[in-house]
C-alpha cells in the first residue's frame, strides 16, 4: 500500500486563517498555500498507509475525552536563531494544546520531537532575515480569539500541499470509516505544520 506523510492540527478558522495565510505569501514565504494556517499536534510523520485506519480510530477516542477550549492569539515572537520562525504566539489555549499532542502522539503513530513542544501559528519560515523582520514587526499587533472545538488530520499529496483527510470533533467518537483512497491532487489546500517547533 506504500507510504504517505500526516500530520494533525488544529486549523484557525476564518477570517484569521486566511489573513495569515495571505500576510505569509506576502512576506515572501512559498509555502504560504501549501501550509494554511494552522496550531501543530503531530508533525509532519510518514506512516504505512495501512496503518492509517488504527490510528483514525486512536484520533477518535482522544477527541471523544476532548472538551472545546478557548484559544487565543496574541503579538508574534521567532525562535530564531535556533530555527528560522516567526509566529504568532497563543496567549491562551497552549496548555491545551499541549495535553492533546502528547495524547495524539502516544497512539499508533508515534515520535519523538525535534524540539520541546511550543504551540504557536506561523507566518513566516526560512525566508530573508529582512522578511522575517517585517513579518514579526507587521504582525505585532495581530490578536484573534475563537472555540477550539476539535482538530484534523491531513495528509501531504505529491505537490507538498496538505489537505484534509477527516475532521475529530471534541465529545464524539462516532465517525464513518477512513477512506481507503485519498484524492491527493483534489481539494482545497488545508492547515497543517512543518516539523519547525
Amino acid at each position: 500500500m506504500g507510504t504517505t506523510t500526516i500530520g494533525v492540527s488544529i486549523a484557525v478558522p476564518e477570517p484569521y486563517g486566511r489573513l495569515l495565510q495571505d500576510r505569509r505569501a506576502s512576506f515572501g514565504d512559498p509555502a504560504a498555500f501549501a501550509i494554511p494556517t494552522h496550531v501543530t499536534l503531530l508533525p509532519p510523520t510518514e506512516v504505512a498507509r495501512e496503518e492509517l485506519p488504527g490510528f483514525g480510530r486512536h484520533l477518535s477516542r482522544v477527541a471523544a475525552d476532548g472538551r472545546p477550549f478557548t484559544m487565543r492569539l496574541d503579538g508574534t515572537a521567532t525562535f530564531r536563531p535556533v530555527s528560522p520562525v516567526v509566529y504568532v504566539r497563543i496567549a491562551e489555549g497552549g496548555a491545551a494544546c499541549g495535553e492533546l499532542q502528547e495524547q495524539v502522539r502516544s497512539g499508533p503513530v508515534a515520535r519523538e520531537l525535534q524540539f520541546p513542544y511550543h504551540p504557536h501559528v506561523t507566518v513566516a519560515h526560512g525566508i530573508a532575515e529582512d522578511a522575517m523582520d517585517r513579518a514579526q514587526a507587521e504582525l505585532a499587533g495581530f490578536a484573534a480569539e475563537w472555540t477550539a472545538s476539535g482538530f484534523a488530520l491531513y495528509e501531504q499529496g505529491r505537490d507538498e500541499v496538505w489537505r484534509q483527510l477527516r475532521v475529530y470533533p471534541f465529545g464524539t467518537e462516532e465517525l464513518p470509516p477512513l477512506p481507503h483512497q485519498h484524492a491527493a491532487a483534489a481539494g482545497r489546500p488545508t492547515r497543517l505544520p512543518r516539523p519547525v517547533a
